[in-house]
């Protein structure tokens, strides 16, 4: 990941689509590969701050991982930059925040 991170920071014409990163992510976490694939959804946060989507990710991963205190503060995030996020509402709910 800090080479990826390295070549985005060079001004080099490497592409980062953040539903590439996105699917990346939850494929490592639906194998199971919990913290690597909170490092790519982390990576995609960096990428794509303004996205809902990535934060609403984010915290499934974590929540995932049993890191519910994280999970809340993104579902939060994602919620700040996306009112009409259903499923961070319900997901807080679910955490006993809603």
């Amino acid at each position: 990941m800090s080479r990826l991170k390295k070549l985005r920071d060079s001004g080099g014409d490497l592409y980062f689509d953040e539903e590439s990163i996105n699917e990346i992510g939850y494929g490592l976490m639906n194998s199971d590969r919990l913290n690597l694939a909170i490092e790519v959804l982390e990576f995609n946060t960096e990428l794509f701050p303004g996205s809902a989507n990535v934060y609403d990710s984010l915290a499934e991963a974590c929540m995932k991982s049993g890191d519910t205190a994280r999970a809340i503060e993104l579902y939060r995030k994602s919620l700040e930059l996306n009112p009409a996020n259903d499923n961070a509402k319900e997901k807080l709910k679910e955490l006993g925040q809603g």
